[in-house]
């Protein structure tokens, strides 16, 4: 975990943003010895909301689940697609 100060950040921008993206970790930003904000290069913040939406839908995939939404293994899959396109 990298912290730095918001002087840091004000003052030496580039070496700030240089770490964020050798890194691809947030760096916490303190203000007046306390943490107050999270800087982080895009790419870095992007990678972590495709992460958060994969484990969003994973989650919301056992919640029907463990509902008893009906389950299909790769087979059913694959006879269900063979079926339709044949069919149509």
């Amino acid at each position: 975990m990298k912290i730095k100060s918001s002087t840091t950040l004000r003052n030496d921008y580039n070496t700030v943003s240089n770490l964020a993206h050798e890194t691809q970790e947030p760096i916490y930003i303190t203000k007046n010895g306390e943490g107050d904000a999270v800087f982080m290069s895009v790419d870095a913040f992007e990678n972590r909301e495709k992460v958060l939406q994969h484990r969003a839908a994973v989650l919301e995939a056992e919640f029907s689940r463990l509902n008893g939404e009906p389950t299909y293994s790769v087979e059913d899959v694959r006879a269900m697609l063979k079926e339709k396109y044949t069919n149509a």
